[in-house]
């Protein structure tokens, strides 16, 4: 008989937090704002956020985990953890909007504080990987015990290489079993410090990854975030989301773990990468014998140690050497593979420019189903919409645009102001400008339609709602 490999012990009086809250920039144009990297599937089945779910359910009870995401992710998120485990579905908390990792943590901690008030808490990102999950295991068993002993734990993670992209903490003495002192957190270096830091073997990559308690952190947001604090305080009177505008964007590494007096670092060669640019996904991926990773719909000819994807028609490339090409439907990156970290300088250029390739693809997901953009232009627009089977558009109107429909497959339930009616195969129907509306799938396979938007203003936030199941009524810029 095979030999079971034995399952990690469950971590008593701990629980987590996943933040999963991120824009998604240094993987544009597959990660857009809207669907950021987290959410996308780019090393195996499964996306970052349910790897990450999934390796901490094995620690972890559903109960004990929390899920912190922007309201724009949220039906994304818990549709995708709901493949997990359907217990999470009340375990994913929305963020009003992005306000860095601190004020997300604390809205995770209100969650922690009410289920055990004496818990560690663990704080990992949604879009890191880890190759050596048992060896991760061990490692967070151990901040779980230093952070029982008051200490602010972190995870380093001994460097391959010099990289320039990452934090770095230098170790100091020793507290046993790879446990260690923060002498210093170091911020992003040159190459030539990267270098020094790589040889003197004193210095380790900074994960990202925290352990502490309930009561350390909030005594050390009281201690030296007096304004966050003072919100955390109102929160018996008024939601905690209330007054999430106005808090400072603040990071926990600089708000909190750079401030606090017992730092602590675990030494943890857990095979991590965050999977923070095109280079990454080059190195870890499956390479041909010239070196590189293609994946889609790729002619490649005698090209050599690049990066080659596609998820948008064909993509031809010829005799190219040390290239990142990424193409989608709607967009196209290329860039040599060690100025990759100029695609921040890409995505900013083009939110200056107002440009709607920052925040979505052509196809928008949505927690009744999706649409695509076919074409468009001045005056026009043409969709193909999928509704999931027993889901429903909110009851709307719009003021600057008219809509036809056509149904393409299934059986579409429509309203039409009083008048409603169902619709199958190749029927159509017209939405006039002002008519309230609404559109339905009462089957079990998902209906398909073609809508053609004319009008002079067709941007997504023409939409009064009047009836939502999703909770989207003050939300204007979600669309349908």
């Amino acid at each position: 008989m095979t030999e079971q490999t034995p399952a990690p012990k469950r971590l008593e009086g701990c629980q987590a937090i996943v933040l999963a809250g991120g824009s998604g920039t240094r993987l544009w144009p597959y990660s857009r704002s809207l669907y950021p990297k987290q959410l996308l599937a780019l090393t195996g089945e499964q996306t970052l956020l349910q790897e990450t779910v999934s390796r901490s359910l094995s620690i972890f009870d559903p109960q004990d985990l929390w899920v912190v995401t922007n309201e724009e992710h949220v039906f994304e998120v818990r549709s995708q953890l709901r493949t997990l485990d359907t217990g999470l579905d009340g375990q994913v908390l929305a963020e009003p909007m992005r306000r860095n990792t601190l004020p997300a943590i604390m809205l995770g901690m209100e969650r922690a504080l009410e289920r055990d008030p004496d818990a560690v808490v663990a704080v990992f990102p949604s879009d890191h990987m880890i190759h050596k999950p048992e060896v991760w295991h061990d490692a967070l068993e151990r901040g779980v015990a230093l952070a029982r002993e008051g200490w602010f734990v972190t995870f380093g993670v001994t460097p391959g290489y010099p990289e320039t992209g990452y934090g770095y903490i230098q170790r100091g003495a020793s507290l046993g079993d790879e446990g260690f002192e923060v002498a210093a957190f170091v911020e992003k270096p040159d190459l030539e410090t990267a270098k020094r830091y790589l040889a003197d073997g004193e210095h380790y990559w900074n994960s990202g990854m925290f352990v502490f308690s309930i009561k350390a952190f909030m005594d050390a947001v009281a201690e030296f975030q007096p304004e966050l604090d003072a919100w955390w305080q109102q929160r018996g009177e008024r939601a905690l989301v209330d007054g999430y505008a106005g808090l400072p964007d603040i990071s926990v590494d600089y708000g909190i773990m750079e401030k606090v007096g017992q730092q602590a670092v675990v030494r943890a060669d857990f095979g991590w990468d965050d999977l923070g640019s095109w280079e990454a996904l080059h190195r870890l991926g499956d390479k041909d014998a010239n070196g590189n990773v293609v994946r889609g719909d790729v002619l490649n000819l005698d090209c050599k140690d690049s990066l080659l994807l596609s998820r948008g028609g064909k993509l031809a490339a010829v005799e190219v050497e040390g290239l990142i090409v990424v193409q989608t439907r709607d967009a196209t990156l290329i860039c040599p593979a060690d100025k990759v970290q100029r695609v921040k300088d890409v995505v900013g250029t083009l939110k200056s420019e107002g440009s709607s390739l920052v925040e979505a693809h052509v196809t928008v997901h949505r927690p009744w189903g999706s649409y695509t953009v076919l074409e468009e232009g001045p005056h026009y627009k043409i969709k193909r919409i999928e509704v999931l089977p027993g889901a429903k558009l909110s009851l709307q109107k719009h003021h600057h645009r008219s809509e036809h429909w056509v149904v393409i497959s299934g059986t579409a339930q429509v309203r039409v102001d009083d008048d409603e009616m169902l619709l199958y195969e190749n029927q159509s129907v017209d939405i006039p400008k002002t008519s309230m509306h609404r559109l339905a799938n009462p089957g079990k396979v998902p209906v398909e339609i073609i809508e053609i938007q004319s009008g002079p203003y067709l941007e997504e936030d023409d939409i009064v709602r009047f009836d939502d199941e999703y909770g989207r009524i003050k939300a204007s810029k979600d669309v349908s």
